[in-house]
């Protein structure tokens, strides 16, 4: 099968349903989260828990990531058939690997990205970005709301340097954060639950870069180029899978909270179905009532691509049609929200 974008291809194309027969072994892929397992990412967890990976002929291993980044070349590198990962994040692995894309997004999973800064309102920051002038913010070194604040800045006129950044790692921003060392810090807005449940949410102030007028789609479901165009039905039947189960969960996420909690028992299931609500306000963002739920828009993918190239001053660019292959997502009427 020669490779087709999504862009060229309607969904639903391959969405025919894929019929195991009887004592077939199943086929095992290989899935990487983008970080660790959560509320965030809990339908993977019900598709798997449910049988709806079994359903399609699939055995599939579900391990935790090491940022978007890793989950990228895990999968370009042949580690990992799929993966679970950031497209602002692929339009610079593409712009930087030009040719035939080695990784595309097969269904966008977060239809805006989550990205936030969560301040200190002691400290002088309120809802308006420009009360974060002169503070401190932690970020990790390689983080993709602190690579996308540019993106915030220019849309909101102020300059990149409008605050300092205090580097530290992913499992110390909340520390540094009730210390009083930063005033705020860089989220995936839902992985803020954490701090949430150490400080009073009346105490903090959420700014989220969607509401600055920055519509960038965050993480997705993506497959290896390889995967496509030599297994499609595998691709197929993954993604009908993970459609099926974010449509439940989206409805009631009470059973795919509990798959988490199977998978990883030190959780604590009411802080992750908090951290989940906030995942579905992104996930079902206003788009999703348009096209249905693993889709995009064009035109919103062409200024993100120009959004990233010029912002990280890449030499490269990409197109839309090879950062998408979404000719597998199913009919529409199976990824409307029911919720």
């Amino acid at each position: 099968m020669q490779r087709r974008s999504l862009l060229s291809l309607g969904a639903g194309a391959l969405a025919t349903p894929f019929v195991r027969a009887q004592n077939r072994p199943l086929t095992r892929l290989k899935f990487t989260l983008d970080f660790r397992i959560s509320g965030q990412t809990a339908p993977f967890f019900l598709a798997q828990s449910k049988g709806y990976f079994r359903d399609e002929g699939l055995d599939v291993q579900i391990d935790v990531g090491a940022g978007s980044v890793a989950s990228i070349t895990r999968v370009a590198s042949g580690a990992y058939d799929l993966g679970f990962g950031d497209i602002s994040a692929l339009i610079e692995f593409n712009a930087s690997n030009p040719g035939t894309p080695l990784v595309q997004a097969v269904y966008q999973y977060y239809n805006r990205a989550p990205f936030v800064i969560v301040g200190r309102k002691d400290r002088g920051i309120t809802s308006d970005f420009r009360s974060l002038a002169g503070k401190r913010i932690a970020a990790a070194a390689v983080e993709a709301t602190r690579r996308a604040w540019p993106m915030a800045a220019r849309k909101l006129g102020v300059k990149n340097e409008l605050f300092d950044w205090v580097t530290t790692d992913f499992s110390q921003r909340d520390n540094v954060i009730v210390r009083g060392d930063a005033d705020g810090a860089t989220y995936f807005h839902d992985s803020a639950v954490s701090l949430f449940q150490r400080m009073p949410v009346e105490q903090l102030s959420v700014l989220s870069y969607a509401q600055a007028g920055v519509d960038l789609y965050g993480n997705a479901v993506l497959a290896s180029s390889r995967l496509i165009i030599e297994r499609p039905q595998l691709v197929a039947g993954f993604v009908r899978a993970c459609n099926r189960a974010i449509v439940e969960t989206l409805a009631d996420p009470l059973p795919a909270i509990a798959a988490v909690k199977q998978r990883e028992p030190m959780i604590d299931e009411r802080a992750e179905l908090a951290r989940w609500r906030i995942t579905a306000g992104y996930v079902a963002a206003a788009d999703t009532r348009g096209h249905g739920l693993g889709d995009v828009r064009k035109l919103l993918v062409e200024r993100q691509v120009d959004e990233v190239v010029g912002v990280y001053g890449l030499k490269n660019t990409t197109s839309a049609d090879a950062l998408y292959h979404l000719g597998f997502l199913p009919p529409k009427r199976e990824r409307e929200v029911k919720a």
